[in-house]
């Protein structure tokens, strides 16, 4: 099975074909009428052109014609030097915002990336795992990880960038870190259409790496509405059917609702750094985070403060009987694991 929204991508050639459909009478009429050749099938429209320039050109054109006729395109462009096999069709603006953000689809598309690492720590303040966060190269461009993930969702890339940043989060912690330690890589659950084929890579660069499987954590990104539950169990089931362990992040806020963690019960809990900010002295973040725990507890999943940053608030969270905590008090993301931390299995 193939998916292209995982393959790699090829640049936009200077010369090269694209591919319009549906077809229509009107749509090959409106083309050639501007000054391009068509050819075609029942079904597909083909373009070539000549430079980007000329591209760009049509593009505009086929936004009008877009608009007038109420329709909506899909397009594949083809350079003549294309590598890829599979064809990506595209919407006219995802190619509009790839035109627009050429420097970060350049960055998604040559994995100009790499992965820090921020420590997570129990109770005694030990290391037991570490969060992998997508970060720009050393001698890299500058780009903010939101930014780069928000472009690759417009441009129809965020399936090829969450399995890269995947693929490089396990990749880092194998260099870098003695098994033992946990290794918690965050996922997107609209990037994985089918579970069992979209997660081969991950499994087998594990297990090309000789890790183990019980050494990792996946866990759904704060940033993503979680509105097809069976889709994201079917996800978790996956994961731990490979050994591998589950996680909710940033519940009690946003999307990730304290009932969406009673319903999936993953294997950690990571409590929002908005509850945990000050919560040594707000009664009403207190009675939350009480509630948080108890649910939980009803399922034997540990439970991680995220943010902690004041030394009250690692006080509190381990007297109110928290597991784990995170945050810039023990380490912010970096390069390598901090040397003054002893590790702990």
């Amino acid at each position: 099975m193939n998916c292209v929204d995982c393959a790699d991508i090829d640049p936009i050639e200077d010369e090269g074909e694209l591919k319009l459909r549906p077809y229509s009478v009107p749509l090959a009429a409106a083309v050639r009428n501007a000054g391009y050749e068509v050819f075609g099938t029942s079904r597909t429209c083909i373009i070539p052109y000549r430079c980007k320039e000329e591209l760009l050109e049509l593009l505009g054109r086929l936004e009008v014609f877009e608009q007038q006729q109420q329709i909506s395109l899909s397009l594949c462009i083809k350079g003549r030097g294309a590598r890829i096999t599979l064809e990506r069709w595209l919407t006219l603006d995802q190619l509009k915002v790839r035109f627009s953000s050429e420097n970060l689809v350049s960055i998604i598309m040559s994995h100009d990336f790499c992965s820090h690492m921020q420590p997570i720590v129990n109770f005694s303040e030990e290391i037991i795992g570490f969060e992998l966060l997508l970060r720009p190269l050393p001698q890299g461009n500058h780009f903010q990880p939101y930014e780069l993930f928000e472009i690759a969702r417009r441009t129809g890339f965020h399936s090829f960038l969450d399995r890269a940043a995947r693929i490089s989060a396990i990749e880092t912690s194998t260099r870098m870190l003695p098994k033992g330690i946990k290794r918690f890589i965050n996922f997107l659950p609209s990037s994985i259409y089918n579970p069992k084929y979209c997660l081969t890579h991950t499994f087998e660069t594990i297990q090309r790496l000789d890790q183990n499987p019980e050494d990792y954590v996946f866990e759904v990104v704060e940033t993503e509405k979680i509105n097809d539950m069976p889709h994201l169990r079917a996800i978790f089931a996956e994961y731990r059917q490979q050994g591998m362990l589950v996680a909710l992040d940033d519940v009690g806020a946003g999307y990730s609702t304290v009932e969406v963690m009673s319903s999936l019960q993953p294997d950690y809990v990571k409590i929002d750094r908005d509850l945990i900010s000050f919560c040594d002295q707000n009664k009403d973040k207190q009675n939350v985070l009480r509630d948080i725990i108890s649910r939980a507890g009803d399922f034997g999943a540990k439970v991680l403060a995220e943010g902690i940053e004041r030394r009250e608030e690692f006080l509190f969270c381990r007297d109110l009987g928290m597991d784990l905590g995170q945050g810039y008090l023990f380490g912010k993301p970096e390069e390598k694991p901090p040397a003054h931390f002893g590790f702990s299995a």
